[in-house]
């Protein structure tokens, strides 16, 4: 696995900048609707199985979501 350097920002520290700025442009950030979406389908498929409830479900699918977003 290749070492980042010094200068690069790390997974958490570019999750952590999209979520600052996802929360100060709100709707106009081009990542809150995608998040928004796959909160959405986490909960509809915790309501639907049995072995996690909508709100764990809720926060996977937005954690998959903005993940996939931040790692382009």
């Amino acid at each position: 696995m290749a070492r980042q350097s010094p200068e690069e920002p790390t997974l958490v520290e570019l999750t952590i900048e999209e979520i600052k700025a996802m929360g100060k442009q709100g709707m106009d950030h081009p990542t809150t609707r995608p998040v928004l979406t796959g909160g959405v389908i986490g909960a509809i498929a915790g309501a639907v199985l049995p072995v996690i409830s909508w709100p764990v479900g809720l926060f996977a699918g937005a954690a998959i979501a903005l993940f996939s977003r931040v790692k382009r």
